[in-house]
């Protein structure tokens, strides 16, 4: 299904603040050509929520026009279950492989009130489910016995799991009925999570570098420990640094240093510091990245 490489994809904007079709199709093309198998639009990375409505489905609706050979895991998420559904079904109508689905934010709902929306969407529509477990934006942790319970759900089919709680990771991989996924959503929890049984990633380092996070994943796949470890020890740099400041806001620089996009930001986010553009120009330059 969604096993292996995903990129979560940014949404560009033009210097006047809108959503920049021509760098997003650019974008799209430049994942596909260096292997990554599914594209995730209208993440956070995509700044999803500072999309409206409108906007949020037409990143959707470019992405799944611009690809060829890749598959959309279109982001529908929200904190209100009844928008979470609308957001779904318009996916399904553009065509859409999958739905990334966070968990409800900011309302910190019970375990029982998370199973119960998921549920609602899983419900809503025809394609698969993947939910999104991400404690650190949502204020609230899906715990293993709540996520084996969901995974018992016909549609959804696979956590991004980014709680950074390794155990918790190991315990979903243990006891997941067959078939289910579990897909890293750290960049730096791609080697541990795939050596413990982990599928894949959808990472944010794939922007800039598709085809170097593709062949590490590759490698774990292959069960390739040595080129593997080699490949990571080389991202290392990347991962922390595309983490210096809230994502997505050192990717949308960095995508914009590449020609995608003018790395405009909407508030609440702001322009990257000049202390962390320091830091990521350094590693930009020690990988090739950019010459000066």
């Amino acid at each position: 299904m969604f096993a292996g490489i995903s990129t979560a994809v940014i949404t560009p904007y033009t210097r006047d603040n809108k959503v920049d079709e021509e760098s997003l199709r650019r974008l799209v093309d430049f994942q596909e050509e260096n292997g990554i198998g599914t594209i995730v639009p209208c993440g956070s990375t995509g700044e999803s929520a500072m999309l409206s409505h409108e906007e949020h489905i037409k990143v959707i609706e470019i992405v799944r026009d611009q690809t060829k050979k890749a598959k959309v895991l279109a982001g529908a998420g929200s904190n209100s279950t009844s928008e979470a559904v609308m957001l779904s079904r318009r996916a399904e109508d553009l065509g859409a492989d999958g739905l990334l689905s966070i968990s409800p934010y900011y309302v910190k709902p019970t375990q029982e009130g998370i199973y119960l929306h998921f549920k609602a969407i899983a419900e809503s529509v025809n394609i698969p489910v993947v939910v999104y477990n991400i404690p650190g934006r949502t204020s609230s942790n899906i715990t293993a016995d709540t996520m084996i319970r969901m995974s018992e759900i016909e549609g959804i089919r696979a956590v991004k799991e980014a709680s950074g709680n390794l155990d918790q990771m190991k315990e979903i991989i243990r006891r997941r009925p067959k078939g289910f996924e579990v897909l890293s959503g750290d960049d730096s929890f791609t080697l541990p999570l795939m050596r413990c049984g982990g599928d894949g990633v959808i990472a944010v380092t794939s922007n800039c570098m598709p085809g170097k996070m593709a062949e590490l994943v590759r490698s774990l796949q292959k069960g390739d420990a040595d080129r593997a470890d080699m490949l990571n020890k080389e991202l290392a740099p990347l991962f922390e640094v595309l983490f210096v400041e809230t994502n997505p806001i050192p990717i949308k620089y960095v995508m914009a240093r590449l020609g995608y996009g003018s790395g405009a930001l909407r508030l609440p986010l702001t322009e990257i510091t000049e202390k962390s553009r320091a830091s990521v120009d350094a590693v930009l330059r020690n990988m090739g990245l950019v010459k000066e």
